[in-house]
Formats: structure tokens, sequence, C-alpha cells
């Protein structure tokens, strides 16, 4: 009985170990791949919002608790452009991540929707191309804007039937232009009340209804607050 018990637990053992090396092996063959993977989607997204350059150097700040990273990009040794990986929590489903380009001086160049998990059909509009939030700030400096929608009395007009998902971009767009202007050197007391709150790392990269949200959507809990046809 002793004897069958202990083999049990030397089997028990054996499996658990190749088990666990098997898992790391996995994860060490495919560390590599996935980081190769996230750097050439987050090049791809720079070059998308940015004017040509040769070098970027990215700034990583924390921005009301939330982690921002602002690639200054130069060409010949001289910058043209800030790239940021901006985010909020406030979508209708959660998290939205945009990379945000701004010239030399601070003016948007363009918007990368990089994640949001938004309503089909309403808060996703905001990744198609020339749709009213990012009409709104293209071409601005948003330090010369009020930052909020114009149903809240803002400048920024909002999705059809997606005011949360709407005051989610802005919220975003101003946690990045409030990085922007820390890592230029400028204060601003942007109208979302986005302030920096830690220091900065830097590393170099060569290269590279109403809304029914605020009404049926406030008022509903579970899967009928989110069904795909219903207004956010």
């Amino acid at each position: 009985m002793k004897s069958s018990l202990k083999n049990m637990v030397v089997v028990l053992f054996t499996i658990t170990l190749i088990s666990s090396a098997g898992v790391g092996y996995v994860n060490m063959i495919t560390v590599e791949p996935i980081a190769a993977a996230k750097a050439k989607a987050t090049e791809a997204a720079l070059q998308a919002v940015l004017p040509a350059f040769d070098k970027t150097e990215t700034t990583d700040l924390t921005i009301d608790e939330l982690p921002v990273a602002v690639h200054t990009a130069s060409k010949d040794g001289k910058v043209v452009g800030y790239a940021v990986e901006s985010m909020t929590r406030k979508g209708f489903n959660g998290l939205i991540r945009l990379m945000v380009g701004f010239d030399a001086g601070g003016r948007v160049l363009n918007v990368n929707v990089l994640e949001q998990s938004e309503t089909p059909g309403l808060g996703t509009k905001m990744t198609e191309e020339g749709n009213p939030l990012f009409a709104s700030f293209k071409g601005k400096d948003p330090g010369e804007m009020k930052l909020s929608v114009k149903k809240d009395g803002g400048d920024v007009d909002a999705l059809t039937a997606a005011t949360i998902s709407s005051r989610a971009y802005v919220d975003a767009m101003s946690r990045a232009y409030a990085a922007y202007k820390q890592t230029v050197g400028d204060a601003w007391d942007g109208a979302s009340g986005a302030t920096a709150t830690s220091g900065a790392t830097k590393t170099a990269a060569a290269g590279t209804s109403d809304d029914s949200e605020d009404t049926a959507a406030a008022g509903q809990m579970g899967d009928d607050a989110r069904k795909g046809g219903d207004h956010e």
C-alpha cells in the first residue's frame, strides 16, 4: 500500500514537472514572435498618424492612473510630430485605446483606434474614416477646444445614438493631449481634468439619445443593455 502511494506521488510529480516544462517552453518560443508582432503593429500605427520620420523616442507616462506612451518622432534630427498611445475605460463596453498623432505644434494629424468593443453600428463608427468625432479634432489644437461633446456644451460632434462611446473617445483624446503637453514641457489644465501623476521613462527606437446610452442603457442591466441593435 505504501509502495503504491509512493508510486502515485512520483507519477503525479513527474507529470506536473513535464507539464510545467512544456508550458515554459511554449512561452519561451512565443515571447519573441509576440513581441515582434506588437512592435510591427506599433510601427504601423505610428506611420498612420505621423508625417515621415526616421527615429522615435518613447516616453511612458501615467495620466489619471492610466498608462500613456508618447512617441516623439524626428527626421534628420528635427522633431516632426508626436504620437500618443492613449486609453480610457469609460467606453460603453469598457476599454478604448487610441493612437493620436500631433504635429510639432500640437494640432491633431490623425487618430487610429487601436482597440474598442463598442456596440456594432453605433460606437464602432469611431473607427470609420471621416467619422464626426475625428472630424471635430482634425487639424485642431485640442487646447483651443472645449473638450466635451456638444450635448455637454463642448465642441465635439458625437456619434449618432452613441453618446457614451463619444464621451469616452473625448476622454482618451484629452488624456493624449495632456500627455503631449507634459512631454513638450507645457502646463495644461484640461477640460477632462487629466493630470500627470508619475514621472517618465524614455526609450529610443529607430525607423520607426437622444442617445439611449443615457436613457435605455443606463436604466437596463445585463443583456438588454448590450444587444447589438439597441442604442448605446
